[in-house]
């Protein structure tokens, strides 16, 4: 029994005209196994119906009336048709065989034949066949893949290269060529365009293009109404149109095939179109949904870019409108210190002046001075000397320089503070001494204010004492990371409710104290915020009977 082998798919041409010989062959042993079957009875009705037909097989006899087994195979080769020949012969035409193996015939099967060899031949040529065909089908579909991985590396290679621009180019002419140059690219349009408009009642703008014709006139900057565009603003997907739908709208005349994708971005809270990316092919060769898809991601790419730019715009704006507030604080912390120094040159000049002249009035041997009038010439020296003294509390502190990390050596800064408040201590105050460490504490702190707030609490601590009493400055290390600076006051004269209402209101009136004058200072409200601007604080504590301690910290310098 033969085994049913055949393909239902498989066709072969018999061409025999020994009626004998295809019943045999072509219905008893092929149609029973189930290949379709074609018997023709000469070479001269072969050859159209092999080109008509396309047979997977032909089979032949060598001995044909006309035209030979041999002369087919030349035929049927010469009109390009490259289906396996099997050929039929005689015992003793084995020249004949040679001779059609050189022209192109697959195999060959003595007459007479039995069905069982004329299926296992048929089978083995189809095999070889089959597998050929696989062969092409699977090369032609790695070619295809590989084509299309290509096309992908190309896409994303695009995609890659926009979005890192999109991230490193600031300028925005620059930019939209490169989102419209790659928005052609993975699209594989023939042009296209990229147009904005700053809001939803002001017209489309042209910002960029690609291969647009010159004969329409555009210009880059200029409004630009393509005919399509404000359907797709108005519902805000993408379009893809192609055809005879196509040439009711004025880029017709562009080509044949469209695409064009909104471009939205977040406004007045909600999402708000306010670009176009439009892409036309010149053929009839319609957009796919993944070319849609890749050019919705630049147009979310456009969108990013446009927000960024606006970003960039306000932070460089903001940036500018800092550095002009700053350049005017500075430059008028340096108009106030020339000012403070021509005030306290205007003070000095008169009040030596009138020292001198004093001094000359009270030496002279021929005035005679009543007593009441030795008075009042010490009531002008006193207030000459506190004028005196004004004049030299007086010290303009150095402009602080933007961007750099300040330090301070509060050792030394303590040092200068009791040199220049030493003067209001002699003068009846109470005496200043420290308890300084011997290693230098660096603080993160600008030296001017720390200075100031330093000087504002050493002229407030010896305000408050009187003749006899101490003021002791001790600095430390706190366990927290911070420097510890502590003003022990010994004998002061003044209620620490007083001093804590003074220092957490602005507005309260200054503690009352016994001394005129210990140097000029400022609020100590104004000191506390100076100090929490440098990161620090300011406390204080109280001793019944010994007296007041004014407590402040700043970070340590890393």
């Amino acid at each position: 029994m033969i085994k049913n082998m055949a393909n239902g798919r498989d066709r072969i041409l018999l061409v025999e005209n020994d009626p004998v010989v295809a019943d045999l062959i072509g219905r008893q042993a092929l149609q029973a196994v189930g290949y379709q079957v074609v018997i023709v009875g000469d070479a001269n009705a072969a050859i159209p119906r092999a080109i008509q037909w396309v047979p997977d097989l032909i089979v032949t006899d060598v001995n044909l009336p006309g035209l030979s087994g041999k002369d087919l195979l030349v035929a049927i080769r010469s009109q390009g048709i490259q289906t396996p020949v099997v050929l039929l012969a005689q015992r003793g035409q084995e020249s004949d065989i040679v001779q059609a193996f050189r022209l192109g015939a697959a195999d060959y099967l003595l007459l007479p034949v039995r069905e069982a060899e004329v299926v296992s031949a048929v089978e083995r040529v189809l095999k070889q066949v089959n597998e050929r065909r696989e062969r092409e089908r699977l090369a032609q579909q790695l070619q295809q893949t590989n084509t299309e991985l290509q096309l992908r590396v190309r896409e994303l290679t695009t995609i890659f290269s926009v979005g890192k621009a999109v991230t490193s180019i600031t300028d925005m002419s620059l930019l939209m060529d490169r989102i419209l140059e790659g928005a052609v690219r993975v699209t594989q349009a023939d042009l296209g365009w990229f147009m904005l408009r700053d809001d939803e009642d002001r017209p489309f703008v042209l910002v960029a293009d690609n291969n647009l014709p010159a004969s329409l006139g555009l210009r880059i900057g200029q409004p630009w109404d393509d005919g399509i565009s404000k359907l797709v603003a108005m519902s805000g997907e993408t379009l893809i149109i192609h055809g005879e739908p196509l040439k009711r709208f004025r880029i017709a005349s562009l080509g044949q095939s469209a695409l064009i994708a909104p471009i939205r971005a977040q406004k007045k809270k909600q999402r708000t179109v306010i670009g176009l990316l439009a892409m036309v092919r010149k053929q009839l060769n319609p957009f796919t949904s993944s070319e849609q898809h890749l050019l919705e991601a630049l147009a979310d790419y456009a969108s990013i870019s446009l927000v960024n730019a606006h970003l960039f715009r306000a932070t460089e704006e903001r940036a500018r409108s800092l550095q002009s507030v700053a350049d005017a604080a500075q430059l008028a912390g340096k108009i106030n210190s020339d000012i403070l120094l021509a005030v306290k040159r205007q003070i000095q000049e008169p009040v030596e002046q009138a020292e001198a002249a004093l001094g000359k009035l009270g030496k002279d041997p021929t005035a005679r001075w009543r007593a009441d009038q030795r008075q009042l010439l010490s009531a002008i020296q006193d207030q000459l000397e506190a004028l005196r003294q004004l004049a030299g509390a007086i010290t303009p502190g150095a402009p602080v320089l933007p961007g750099a990390k300040p330090q301070v050596n509060l050792n030394d800064l303590i040092r200068q503070a009791v040199r220049h408040m030493q003067p209001y201590a002699a003068a009846g105050g109470p005496s200043i001494s420290t308890e300084l460490p011997p290693e230098s504490i660096l603080a993160a702190a600008d030296p001017t204010l720390a200075g100031q707030a330093l000087d504002g609490l050493l002229s407030h601590a010896l305000s408050y004492g009187a003749g006899g009493g101490q003021v002791v400055i001790r600095l430390d290390k706190a366990a927290d990371g911070l420097a510890h600076v502590a003003l022990r006051c010994v004998g002061a004269g003044v209620d620490i409710k007083e001093v804590e209402r003074a220092l957490n209101e602005p507005d309260a009136p200054p503690p009352a104290t016994r001394r005129k004058f210990s140097g000029l200072a400022v609020r100590l409200s104004l000191i506390q915020e100076i100090l929490t601007r440098l990161g620090g604080k300011i406390w204080l504590e109280s001793q019944p009977g010994k007296g007041m301690t004014m407590h402040f910290s700043l970070p340590l310098a890393r």
